[in-house]
């Protein structure tokens, strides 16, 4: 059962994080051009908008990676060592700037529309969501380290 709720985890971490933290990144570079006027046939604009759903379609189901790793923790009996406890800590945290500041950040910038006069306002805003969204991958990035190299770990590897 281990190996399964096991599996189930890392395959929901990569099918589910991997697409939010890509479609996140990306996002700020299509909003800029979409809110700077450099989008013919709104190409960019429409490109910003479907990585917003993605994010925000995959931020609801990614909720199964915290649920697989609680379930696997807890069937390795590790529930209380502090690698995991660290992780579930960068895991919410990751979560809220997610759900908080990324994705409100995001709607702000698609309901802004293209206005040549607030450029630069619009520039700062989508650097500052691209300062976020780094963030949140940093913190991702840190899970994973900790989930492979597991400190205290008894495997030897």
């Amino acid at each position: 059962m281990t190996k399964v709720l096991l599996s189930a985890h890392v395959l929901a971490a990569i099918l589910v994080v991997g697409p939010i933290t890509v479609a996140a990144s990306l996002f700020p570079r299509y909003a800029r051009q979409s809110l700077g006027g450099d989008d013919p046939g709104g190409r960019s604009a429409g490109t910003a908008a479907l990585l917003h759903r993605i994010c925000r379609g995959y931020a609801v189901v990614g909720i199964a990676v915290p649920v697989f790793g609680l379930a696997t923790g807890a069937q390795l009996g590790v529930l209380t060592d502090a690698w995991l406890i660290t992780s579930m800590v960068l895991t919410g945290i990751a979560a809220a700037v997610l759900v908080a500041a990324v994705l409100p950040a995001q709607q702000r910038l698609l309901a802004a529309g293209p206005d040549p006069a607030d450029d630069s306002g619009h520039r700062r805003a989508a650097a500052r969501l691209a300062s976020l969204t780094g963030v949140f991958n940093i913190l991702w990035a840190v899970v994973v380290v900790l989930m492979i190299v597991r400190p205290g770990s008894t495997t030897g590897a």
